[in-house]
């Protein structure tokens, strides 16, 4: 069967560039430079340049005019650069131009998304929806691959040359690969939905875990459920749902869900991509929007956040802002920034997975957005009815047990089930 091949990523330096059109436009340009610098340096190639150019107007042909072209051109020449990365999304014909002149490989954010996806994806859906994604971006850029043959010869209409017939041969395949690649996405589509029903049945509340990527959404949910799953200080290091239980103070069990992390300027496509990866955000019955607070962008990244889960559907899904990562902020400033962030108590908490500061008032408030906080209580079991104290052990909601001459001292906090056949030893 046919395959897209991509340009060989043979390249080992980096010339990083953004266009803007206005100066205030600058300094998140800047930011998002260094966000594409480490999504770069993320596939093994070194930068040896980022640069800012801004333009009264953007150009057709190159997006830069003729004397900034030149400019970046030489500057490529100079450091020996081998490859030049685009921050703004170039048009198919754009890349041609750029790649022609330059005589280096050009490319654009898009691009190294979709390589930094392919390269994280583990399970079969997430590899199947990063192969749609590069499917759909390689169709229009096809005729990249042909430019050494011949396109359009003389004479009529339907005397064309090899490079032509065969780019169309190309698009007919890329096209029947994307609908068979969308009908293998819906199949392991179903088979998850299966999966959830099953997980449904349980009646277990579900929290799902959202945020910027790189906020450390795969760290919490190793602390809370003291798992293993991928954490690494990259931005994509979790591509793939993972669901795993949790248990609160009170012995309550939740289900809690990583989810992949968003990303300012991601590719709509991929966004529809992994639109079903996200869906179990519109099933939880919490959202925990866990932000860096120690990103100068942070703001920026909660919006961003919020922006693409107002596209699922699940802005009106309850929320509790988790603010990570205080250790790596000075007292004063962690005080302003929590005087600033305004929340109303209980709609947010500050605490850093890495030392555990604040995990525990975390589990407390999760208990209480879902409806399960319980009153730590006493009781005296005598020897005859320790069947009650077994009930409490299979709940999970056993703090401390003591045997005396009596029975059992116990401490739990018990449902109001369980409460009921306790209500006669409660001292």
């Amino acid at each position: 069967m046919f395959e897209v091949k991509e340009k060989p990523r043979l390249v080992e330096k980096a010339y990083l560039l953004a266009v803007i059109l206005r100066e205030e436009e600058r300094s998140n340009a800047e930011s998002l430079l260094d966000e594409l610098d480490e999504l770069v340096s993320n596939l093994g190639i070194k930068i040896f340049c980022k640069k800012v150019v801004r333009v009264r107007k953007t150009y057709a042909g190159y997006l830069l005019g003729k004397g900034k072209f030149n400019e970046v051109i030489e500057e490529v020449g100079e450091l020996g650069c081998d490859v030049i990365i685009f921050d703004n999304e170039l048009s198919p014909s754009q890349q041609r131009n750029w790649e022609a002149e330059s005589k280096v490989l050009v490319i654009d954010r898009q691009e190294i998304i979709l390589d930094v996806f392919a390269a994280r994806a583990q399970t079969k859906e997430a590899v199947l929806q990063v192969k749609l994604a590069r499917l759909e971006y390689s169709l229009p850029r096809l005729r990249r691959a042909w430019t050494h043959l011949g396109r359009q010869r003389g004479g009529g209409v339907t005397q064309r040359g090899e490079g032509e017939a065969q780019i169309e041969l190309d698009q007919r395949m890329v096209r029947d690969q994307i609908s068979a690649t969308k009908k293998e996405i819906k199949q392991v589509a179903k088979i998850r939905k299966t999966s959830r029903k099953k997980r449904l049945r349980i009646p277990l509340p579900t929290v799902a875990v959202v945020g910027y990527t790189n906020a450390g959404k795969s760290t919490l949910l190793n602390q809370v459920c003291g798992s293993d799953v991928l954490s690494a200080d990259k931005l994509f290091a979790t591509l793939d749902p993972t669901s795993r239980q949790a248990l609160l103070p009170n012995g309550e069990k939740i289900i809690l869900t990583d989810t992949v992390g968003f990303i300012r300027k991601l590719p709509h496509r991929l966004v529809d991509a992994f639109r079903a990866t996200l869906e179990e955000t519109l099933v939880a019955n919490l959202l925990l929007h866990v932000v860096d607070l120690s990103n100068p962008q942070f703001e920026e990244h909660m919006q961003t956040t919020l922006t693409v889960l107002g596209e699922l559907g699940a802005d009106e899904k309850e929320i509790l802002t988790v603010f990570n990562k205080i250790d790596l902020l000075k007292k004063d400033d962690l005080e302003n920034l929590r005087f600033s962030q305004n929340y109303k108590p209980g709609d947010a908490v500050f605490l850093s997975c890495r030392t555990e500061q604040g995990i525990a008032d975390l589990l407390q408030i999760i208990e209480k957005k879902l409806g399960l906080h319980r009153e730590l209580r006493s009781y005296l079991i005598p020897h005859d009815d320790y069947k009650l104290v077994v009930k409490i052990r299979k709940e999970g909601c056993l703090v401390e047990e003591l045997p005396v001459d009596e029975g059992m001292m116990i401490k739990a906090y018990p449902s109001s089930r369980l409460r009921n056949d306790l209500t006669h030893y409660e001292i």
